[in-house]
């Protein structure tokens, strides 16, 4: 090969090759390498017309000798020890200035290490976020990238050339911060995937089990939801897997698909880290909770029998009222624009949280206009959080948005109306309701919590601060006094 190429791709499993794939079609000459020749080799002979701007190569050496300096590596290879191993193979040819790019979803934590770990060896090293799945590699993924910013520079071009497009034509695409934070957003990027996916479930759990509608019928629904402010890349292919016929059975597929959901983690870390930071996101958790509770069907098959509808809900079962006003499909459209919307106030309230910790400057519009296109959860409603940040930079909670709060002001009738009702016909509904007791949450004034305060005082001697000295003052009671107390009459 007489032409050196701008960027190596080190990993060619499924988002490996699509990546290589995509900056083939480019015209970006990328040196190939997998650990196993015969991978590399299987690979080239199904590029095709890309071929041209691929060098296949079978040794480290090869593969680093193929590329301009500085070097940079994008690394497709599972997240974990993997990683570790795959620059520790890499880093004795490489030298100061290169550049080794983590494509792969890994802890940001990690990443953070990575990163002070081959400073001291002069490489720049980035961790890059990568959402869209395999489609989105091939055609152009939302793009996060994040490390050391001295690489950015010999990298920003090849990756907004590679990145989807939003409908301004601009790349989604930015630098996100230092350390681990392109990692940190591409995983509440994911917690908030979790979140989309498990409301719209709820949404078809309403339809088939409160509405009766049939699998054809649902996707009809969703296809209109599609076309209003749930519009959305989840919303449309809802529809179309619901419009899906088995051709085994020539019955609705979803009906033959086992419902016990898998995970990867990332939904896991999301939780995990809001829990480090001391933010809520409970409908974030409650998607990963329902994961975890769906993907054991032999208990739920015995609580069925345990418990029928009919012992649990009230008389009727579940497609009758059961006393409360009737929910219409518009209702539930209403339910899950108000969840939706809290979800990610919830994703973003996160975000903040980190930024403040690791104090990473986050540049929250941005990170909205980047999830536009390409990526999973994009969907319309992106363009108004990133006017909303345009707004207020420092906005505290995207609820609070005059535009946010008017549109939750607006569906909560409805919302509160599809939570009551599939409660009371035993329908698991814990993304919509948590998304409501987080709205509910943040707008009490005066909570019960001065109770938990008390308790924690009379058992613990915890202390507590009062309502009528300045905060930062605390008080112990003694509990046991009998002065304390009325007179029992």
């Amino acid at each position: 090969m007489n032409e050196k190429a701008k960027i190596g791709v080190a990993g060619l499993g499924v988002m490996g090759e699509n990546l290589a794939l995509n900056l083939a079609d480019h015209k970006i000459m990328t040196a190939v390498w997998n650990r196993s020749p015969e991978r590399t080799h299987t690979f080239l002979a199904r590029a095709g017309e890309e071929k041209t701007h691929l060098h296949g190569c079978e040794t480290i050496n090869d593969f680093t000798g193929a590329l301009e300096k500085p070097r940079r590596i994008l690394l497709m290879v599972k997240a974990g020890k993997p990683v570790d191993d795959c620059i520790a193979s890499l880093l004795p040819s490489l030298e100061r200035d290169d550049i080794i790019i983590d494509g792969g979803n890994s802890h940001y934590l990690d990443t953070a290490r990575r990163e002070r770990e081959l400073a001291e060896h002069g490489i720049r090293f980035v961790g890059l976020g990568v959402s869209g799945g395999e489609e989105g590699a091939r055609r152009g993924p939302a793009l996060m990238p994040g490390g050391n910013r001295s690489a950015w520079p010999e990298i920003e071009t090849i990756l907004k050339t590679i990145a989807a497009r939003a409908e301004d034509d601009s790349p989604c695409c930015e630098w996100i911060g230092p350390e681990g934070a392109g990692h940190f957003v591409k995983m509440v990027h994911n917690g908030i995937e979790y979140a989309d996916m498990q409301l719209l479930a709820e949404g078809y759990a309403c339809l088939r089990d409160r509405l009766g509608l049939k699998p054809a019928e649902a996707a009809a629904v969703f296809r209109r939801w599609n076309n209003g402010p749930l519009q959305g890349y989840l919303t449309e292919i809802t529809g179309k897997i619901l419009d899906a016929v088995d051709p085994e059975t020539h019955t609705p597929l979803i009906d033959e698909i086992l419902d016990a959901p898998g995970q990867k983690g990332t939904g896991q870390w999301t939780s995990e880290s809001a829990l480090a930071f001391g933010e809520p996101v409970p409908t974030l958790t409650a998607a990963l909770y329902e994961r975890l509770l769906n993907a054991d069907k032999i208990r739920r098959e015995t609580g069925a029998g345990l418990f029928p509808t009919s012992d649990v809900t009230e008389p009727g079962g579940r497609n009758e009222n059961s006393g409360t006003a009737a929910v219409t499909t518009d209702d539930l459209e209403s339910a899950l624009f108000g969840a939706k919307i809290c979800s990610y106030a919830q994703g973003f309230a996160l975000l903040k949280a980190a930024g403040l910790r690791f104090n990473w400057r986050l540049d929250f519009g941005s990170i909205a206009r980047i999830w536009r296109s390409g990526c999973i959860i994009r969907a319309r409603f992106l363009d108004d959080i990133a006017r909303a940040f345009e707004r207020d930079p420092e906005l505290d909670n995207l609820m609070f948005d005059p535009f946010f709060r008017e549109a939750l002001t607006r569906t909560l009738p409805a919302w509160r109306r599809c939570v009551a009702s599939g409660i009371l016909a035993g329908i698991p509904l814990p993304a919509l309701a948590s998304a409501l007791e987080y709205f509910d949450s943040n707008r009490t004034a005066f909570s019960t919590a001065n109770l938990i305060q008390a308790q924690r005082d009379f058992f613990g001697a915890h202390t507590y601060e009062r309502i009528d000295r300045p905060r930062g003052e605390f008080f112990h009671t003694d509990w046991s006094s009998t002065s304390l107390y009325r007179e029992n009459r």
